[in-house]
């Protein structure tokens, strides 16, 4: 699959996976920002990108800066159609203040094939194992 990247920032950094066969490929941070403890802010890429219409881009958590740092992504649903700038939208979960540099890895983001449902509006749905059993319904162990 292709992907188009413009790039909106002369100094913002092409995405890129790591290594042949990594599920979700790398975005990086076009600017120096700074997160402190408990504060969300969005971060520049630099960035716009084409994907086809049926694919959506996730943007998940880089799993070093969760486990080491408490840096969390919120908001990561990128759809086909949209063509602005992709920021990520980061939260410091952690006890100090995170400094992003320009070049930094933010975030790591999945392309995805999606399908669109057609719903139906019903009275009753069918019974399941389940049930509406929810939160720790299937207990602890």
């Amino acid at each position: 699959m292709k992907i188009k990247v413009k790039k909106l920032n002369s100094e913002a950094k092409i995405s890129q996976y790591a290594h042949q066969g990594d599920a979700g490929f790398d975005v990086y941070s076009v600017e120096h920002i700074e997160i402190k403890p408990g504060e969300r802010k969005a971060i520049s890429t630099g960035l716009s990108f084409e994907i086809q219409e049926g694919y959506v881009m996730l943007v998940w958590d880089k799993s070093g800066l969760s486990k080491n740092f408490g840096l969390h992504t919120l908001a990561g649903v990128i759809d086909s159609g949209f063509r602005g700038e992709v920021n990520i939208l980061v939260i410091n979960h952690g006890s100090e203040t995170h400094i992003f540099e320009k070049h930094d890895k933010i975030a790591q983001v999945l392309v995805q094939k999606v399908e669109q449902a057609n719903f139906e509006e019903v009275d009753e749905l069918s019974d399941s194992s389940r049930g509406d059993g929810g939160w720790g319904s299937t207990g602890k162990k």
